[in-house]
Order: structure tokens, then C-alpha cells, then sequence
């Protein structure tokens, strides 16, 4: 019997980032799920402030070379990879030197937003995906885990429905407390649009704010999990009503277990 493939998109994974209840599930549970006997490939931005050097970065060159339009300017996505060798596990890096070169994540040394993280977010989700076609490797589950990750939902029930390794794909984006309060640009919407993705498919994610990112990622999805105690409470209600499958936040060390059980569930592997 073929393994199960789960993708996980990541905001943030430790060692590469400092620990947060975030960055600690997106290091362990992939190693966990891989463990359980899941065959998994994992993702998240090479933000600036990661020491390549230290971490063993290095440039996967059959990956990288092929530019994403966004906005009509072209940026070359670059995919470095590195080892977690006690997980046996690699991690693949997005990167991009217009968007990822900077020593921050999101806000500058003055705390102000970067101007440009709605194109980041773009970036990542649209390199992500042509990434894993690169790849040539059809995931069962898709398991999406912060607001950069939140346009993945909506590319992946749209612009990329139709192609045969994700037409079957299901998806689960976790909510977590990491909301930011600026607004993106006006023109987010048009930078989102792309391969004939029509303005009225793109739902609450028009309101460039954090909480319609994460209420259109809600409505993309197939499933949703809570992976913090203390969601935003308008989006823990629309996540409520909106009648997806929902893991309750689990406060246990081996939450993983319970999380496995959610995928088999929802990839129709659990009767």
C-alpha cells in the first residue's frame, strides 16, 4: 500500500527560527507524521535573518531557475534545502533576494510592516506549488500553518484544481494567535489574480487584512485545526460556523498522535 504524502507549508520551523509553539509543531510534527509512516515534504520562506552557514543551506539548482510574475515583474524563485539529520528530514527554503534577503521577517528594525509582504505572500505560496510540480509529487494532504501561508487554500482550489497532482489534494490550515494589524495594498487583490483566476473567486481575501486572509484560507479549506489556545475570537467563530471539520486545540505532548488520527480522517483513511 503506497504511503500517504502530506505537505506541510510552514511560517515558521525551528532550529531556523527561534521557538515559538509554532515553529516547535512545524519541527516535530512533520518528523512525527514522517514516523507514523507518512511520507512527507515540507516548506517555509528563507527569511534574511536565517544563518545559511550555520544551517547547511544550499541551493537545489534542478529547482530553482524559473521566474514568477507577479505584478508583471518577474522574480527568479530560488529553493534552497537543508537536513534536520536527527529527524531525517529535509526542509525546503523559498527564497527570492527582492523579497527574502532583508534581516526580518515581516516588520523592519523600527517595527514598521514591509510594504511589500503581500507580494511576499504570493511569492511563497505560487513557489511552494510550482515547486512540488517540479517535484512531481502528488500530495494527499496539504497542511498549511500561518498567515504567509494563507494563499495556498485558495491557489490550490483554483488556479491549480485541475492539475493532477493536486486535483485529489485536501486541505488543513491551522489558526493560530499571530495576527497582524496593518492592511495590505489596495491593489492586492490584482496581484493575486493570475492563470485566469477571476476577482470573484478571491472572497474575504480581498480585504488584504489579517483576518480576511484567514477567513478566505477558511473557506478554502477542507479542515481546520486550532493550534493555539487563544485564536482571534471573530475568526474562532467563523472557523465554528463554517461547518469544515475542526481539531480542537490539543495541549499535549504528543498532540501529534491526535493530529495523525484528524489527517486519516479527512483523507478518508479512517473509517
Amino acid at each position: 500500500m503506497e504511503k500517504k504524502r502530506v505537505l506541510y507549508v510552514n511560517q515558521e520551523i525551528m532550529p531556523y527560527l527561534e521557538e515559538t509553539p509554532m515553529s516547535s509543531i512545524g519541527r516535530i510534527l512533520p518528523q512525527k507524521i514522517q514516523e507514523s509512516g507518512k511520507e512527507i515534504r515540507t516548506f517555509m520562506p528563507r527569511y534574511g535573518l536565517i544563518n545559511e552557514r550555520r544551517n547547511q543551506l544550499h541551493e537545489v539548482i534542478r529547482l530553482s531557475g524559473m521566474n514568477l510574475i507577479i505584478d508583471d515583474i518577474d522574480h527568479p524563485l530560488i529553493i534552497k534545502v537543508a537536513s534536520i539529520q536527527q529527524a531525517r528530514m529535509q526542509v525546503y527554503f523559498i527564497d527570492n533576494e527582492d523579497f527574502f534577503h532583508r534581516k526580518f521577517m515581516f516588520h523592519d528594525k523600527k517595527g514598521k510592516f514591509f510594504e511589500d509582504n503581500d507580494e511576499r505572500i504570493v511569492f511563497f505560496a505560487k513557489g511552494v506549488l510550482e515547486t512540488v510540480k517540479k517535484l512531481g509529487w502528488a500530495p494527499d494532504l496539504i497542511h498549511c500553518n500561518g498567515w504567509f501561508s494563507s494563499l495556498l487554500p485558495l491557489f490550490v482550489k483554483t488556479v491549480y484544481k485541475d492539475n493532477p497532482l493536486f486535483v485529489d489534494s485536501k486541505v488543513i490550515y491551522s489558526l493560530y494567535n499571530d495576527a497582524f494589524k496593518d492592511k495590505f495594498h489596495d491593489q492586492f487583490k490584482n496581484k493575486i489574480i493570475m492563470n485566469g483566476l477571476s476577482e470573484s473567486e478571491l472572497g474575504h481575501y480581498s480585504g488584504g487584512n489579517y483576518v480576511s486572509l484567514v477567513k478566505g484560507a477558511i473557506d478554502r479549506s477542507d479542515a481546520l485545526i486550532l493550534g493555539s489556545p487563544d485564536v482571534n475570537p471573530e475568526i474562532l467563530d467563523y472557523a465554528k460556523s463554517s461547518g469544515k471539520p475542526l481539531l480542537d486545540y490539543v495541549n499535549s505532548e504528543d498532540y501529534y498522535v491526535t493530529y495523525n488520527r484528524f489527517y486519516d480522517k479527512i483523507i478518508g483513511e479512517e473509517e
